[in-house]
């Protein structure tokens, strides 16, 4: 359970990051191309940093090709949810453009946590997250960890 919530910890700092990259990036680009353009210019560029920072920092686990090719699939997700509550907060409500992707993230965030979990931490009958040594190649580890074609 303590485990549980230092990565629930760890999660919302690096989502804070990551929004606060995000926005950084849409602000830049917002000037330059329509409002969605650069949202999702924006929004890939996030995913790609928040690969590494939650599989090093949240999860302390290590990247792996297999991770970073699923890892979209939590994004997916969230730019689904963005995107739906973006497209309504600009255009049924009104908020200001600039404003509305931020809101739409917070939406996003128990979502994101799940399935990021999910793909990024190992699972094995032995508990929950794969027991002890699991993702670090430990005794019962599985192949994927093991595997010489990691990203960093």
């Amino acid at each position: 359970m303590r485990d549980q919530l230092g990565q629930i910890i760890r999660f919302g700092v690096v989502g804070g990051i990551n929004t606060g990259t995000f926005f950084g990036c849409y602000l830049l680009l917002h000037p330059w191309m329509p409002y969605f353009a650069a949202y999702t210019l924006a929004f890939l560029f996030s995913m790609v940093g928040s690969f590494f920072l939650n599989t090093y920092f949240t999860y302390r686990t290590r990247p792996t090709w297999k991770k970073f090719a699923l890892f979209p699939l939590t994004n997916l997700t969230n730019y689904l949810v963005q995107s739906v509550g973006l497209y309504a907060l600009v255009t049924w409500a009104g908020m200001d453009d600039r404003i509305a992707p931020l809101v739409a993230a917070v939406v996003a965030i128990p979502f994101t946590y799940l399935i990021s979990r999910r793909i990024l931490v190992s699972r094995a009958p032995g508990g929950p997250d794969g027991g002890p040594g699991r993702e670090n190649g430990g005794p019962g580890s599985g192949t994927e960890e093991r595997q010489p074609s990691r990203l960093a």
